[in-house]
């Protein structure tokens, strides 16, 4: 298992999986200012709704790389000759994903939100939020390239079937930001769901695009 993480971590740093995220969330950071204009407070007020957005729309961009290449080429097919479970294969893709990108996220949100005029403390509440919920949004990610894969268009797809099932991740994760109550415990009960939950999905899936 722990070949198959650092093998999905090989592909993140060496594919450019870990490049193209990071920056499509930077250049989000950096063009909205110049779209609402140069006022700090409402930067700051609204700044952590942004970095959520952008987290967001950044972890659907290696959602195509994430299963389909390997569907296509039979390493699923020998990994589970090899004795694997489809679902334990997930769980390695979706640890493998979350540590590709999630850790080069929290540290790229503090020049988001220094760009946003994001003040210290609020940045802190942003950085848990994002340690809480990015796992959840690897587990999606994997689950819906799982579910996309081999089908046409599987780029458009995948955020079809992704953006709603991430919406609660995306409510609750802004909510903690603006210091809503309970917004984290919630954050972190629907990221606790879908990684728990994703790797079944992820595996039935696969197994369905064996047969």
């Amino acid at each position: 298992m722990t070949a198959l993480v650092w093998r999905e971590l090989r592909r993140a740093w060496s594919s450019g999986g870990l490049v193209l995220p990071i920056a499509f969330f930077l250049l989000v950071a950096i063009l909205f200012p110049f779209a609402v204009g140069p006022d700090g407070r409402l930067l700051a007020r609204i700044g952590g709704g942004v970095i959520w957005a952008a987290a967001l729309l950044a972890a659907l961009l290696p959602v195509e790389r994430l299963v389909t290449p390997d569907a296509e080429s039979g390493v699923l097919d020998q990994l589970v000759v090899r004795g694997f479970s489809d679902a334990g294969i997930a769980a390695a893709k979706m640890l493998g994903h979350w540590l590709g990108f999630g850790p080069a996220l929290l540290a790229a949100t503090c020049v988001a939100a220094a760009l946003l005029h994001v003040d210290g403390a609020a940045l802190g509440t942003i950085l848990i939020g994002l340690a809480v919920g990015t796992p959840g949004l690897a587990a999606l990610g994997v689950a819906t390239a799982a579910l996309v894969a081999g089908l046409r268009g599987a780029g458009a797809l995948a955020g079809l079937v992704m953006l709603p099932f991430a919406v609660p991740l995306l409510i609750f994760g802004a909510g903690a930001t603006g210091g809503e109550p309970g917004a984290i415990k919630l954050l972190g009960a629907i990221s606790l769901v879908l990684v728990a939950g994703c790797p079944f999905v992820a595996g039935a899936a696969m197994r369905m695009g064996r047969g």
